[in-house]
């Protein structure tokens, strides 16, 4: 029986009680205030004692212990929810930072990977076109790559003389010269003779069939210049090279083959002006008759190769 209301009570006298103080509890936290005829006793930390019965009401313990439980939990969830966030947010701070590296990397060694190939390209075109050029400069030195140069339509300068050579098969076959590749510089071997001494025996050889020779240009000692046989025609006088190279033939006074001043000076200027009209280089171009057979022809300039190689600068 509740002393209380008169009215019976389900259950035992311990569940009637603890369910009337729970609902009691439940009251005064809403109130906002502590159960009239307790007193809080601190050094029981957290119990109330009845000061009418003066015993010990468990049930309050129990409910502000789980309260604080509660409230701690609380809180721990909470901070453990922030120190989540915040290490996620180092994790995302992380990996952007890292993809960010990864791309800065990529993109310099996409940029690497494309200089290095446009190089390698830049290079291979540069080896392809510096073969090209060396095959064309090769090439064109060939007869039949190089620009057939009409004879008829050469100035002719009035310092050469013109007296040719009487057809014949010794000395002027009359064979046509389709391409001029050069020229081959020649000395007569007949010391203190004249230009026209030698085209003279040139043009007797068709009489005494001595041998077969003759030359395009005679350069007398004097300097004085003979064409003996027309350009567009072969001499016979250097050989393999009869069939591609213009012939000239100088005069000196003595055996040891060196030319007059004068002699020199004409056969710089009628190689100039055959370079000049042939397109020639004069430095790979002019020739001695020593290199075509290996005769020491012109004598003094093949055992002096110093006044060789300043013929050659003259030239220039």
């Amino acid at each position: 029986m509740n002393r209380f209301t008169g009215r019976k009570d389900r259950g035992t006298k311990r569940e009637n009680t603890e369910r009337r103080t729970g609902r009691q509890q439940e009251e005064y936290r809403r109130a906002g205030r502590r159960p009239a005829g307790y007193q809080y006793e601190e050094q029981q930390c957290g119990t109330y004692r009845w000061e009418g019965h003066g015993r010990e009401e468990g049930h309050f313990q129990e409910e502000d212990q789980s309260e604080r439980n509660f409230q701690g939990s609380r809180q721990r969830n909470v901070r453990q929810q922030a120190k989540g966030q915040r290490a996620k947010q180092r994790r995302d701070e992380d990996f952007q930072r890292r993809k960010k590296k990864l791309l800065r990397r990529r993109k310099r060694r996409s940029r690497w990977r494309r200089l290095r190939k446009g190089l390698f390209w830049l290079l291979l075109v540069a080896v392809i076109g510096a073969g090209l050029v060396s095959a064309y400069l090769r090439l064109s030195q060939l007869s039949i790559f190089r620009k057939k140069i009409h004879i008829s339509k050469l100035d002719k300068p009035q310092w050469i003389e013109e007296d040719y050579i009487e057809p014949n098969p010794y000395s002027r076959p009359q064979t046509e010269l389709e391409w001029v590749n050069g020229v081959v510089v020649h000395y007569v071997g007949n010391p203190d003779t004249t230009a026209r001494q030698n085209q003279s025996y040139f043009n007797g050889l068709a009489e005494s069939h001595k041998t077969y020779a003759s030359s395009h240009f005679i350069i007398g000692l004097d300097g004085e210049i003979i064409q003996c046989i027309p350009l567009d025609e072969i001499a016979y006088c250097s050989n393999d090279r009869n069939q591609d190279t213009i012939s000239i033939e100088c005069c000196h006074p003595d055996e040891s083959g060196e030319f007059t001043q004068a002699t020199y000076e004409s056969l710089v200027h009628l190689t100039k002006w055959l370079c000049e009209s042939f397109k020639l280089d004069s430095s790979e171009d002019v020739i001695r008759h020593y290199d075509v057979t290996g005769k020491e022809c012109p004598l003094y300039y093949v055992r002096n190769q110093e006044a060789w190689e300043r013929f050659i600068q003259d030239l220039r």
